[in-house]
Parts: C-alpha cells; structure tokens; sequence
C-alpha cells in the first residue's frame, strides 16, 4: 500500500476555527486538535503538537498508517466545504485553512 506521509515527508492540512468563544486548530491527517486563547496560539500549539508527533513516531519506526489517519468527519466536512466555495473569503469563524508539507532534515521535521 502507498501512503502519502512517510517518516522522510508528507503534508498535513490543517483548519483554525472559532467555537463557543474558543479557537480550534485541527491537523486532520493526525487527528490532532489544539486550543488557545487566539487563532494565533492555536495554531502555534498544533505545530508543536505535530512536530512531537512526527518525531516520536520516527523514533520509534512507526508504520506510516499512524501518519495516515481516517480525518474525522466533521473537520473533513469542514475542510471540503472550505475549499468548494467559489468566494475566496472565509466565514466569520474561519481563521485559516491550509496545508503544511513537512520534510525531515537534520533529524528535525521542517515545513517544506
């Protein structure tokens, strides 16, 4: 089987959203949800939260299925209906949406 995120590199998408007066950050290839106080400190914390996961599954050899995960539906849906929209402004509690491509170099993950 062939994966799109490897030990070596792969991306992430990600999306930063307002709920209930608290901001989410979400990397949907890993399941990994953040929050913070500002759209800006959760998106700091879910980098640093992918970057441990990354090198704690390089550490211990993982398999590529842990950095290949099911996205969870209501950030997947979240995500398609983000990228279908034809206006290119985002909705009021839409902070950021994207893809972060991550290579390994010198034993650290960096975006690419």
């Amino acid at each position: 089987m062939k994966y799109k995120n490897t030990l070596q590199k792969g991306s992430i998408r990600f999306v930063v959203f307002k709920e209930d007066n608290v901001w989410y950050a979400a990397g949907l290839e890993f399941n990994i949800v953040e929050t913070g106080d500002n759209p800006q400190e959760a998106l700091v914390l879910l980098f640093e939260a992918i970057q441990g996961y990354l090198e704690s599954a390089y550490k211990i050899k993982a398999h590529p299925n842990i950095l290949n995960q099911k996205t969870d539906p209501e950030y997947e849906t979240m995500w398609n209906s983000l990228q279908n929209e034809k206006e290119k402004t985002l909705k009021q509690n839409i902070f950021a949406v994207g893809r972060l491509n991550l290579v390994r170099k010198n034993l650290e993950f960096v975006p690419a």
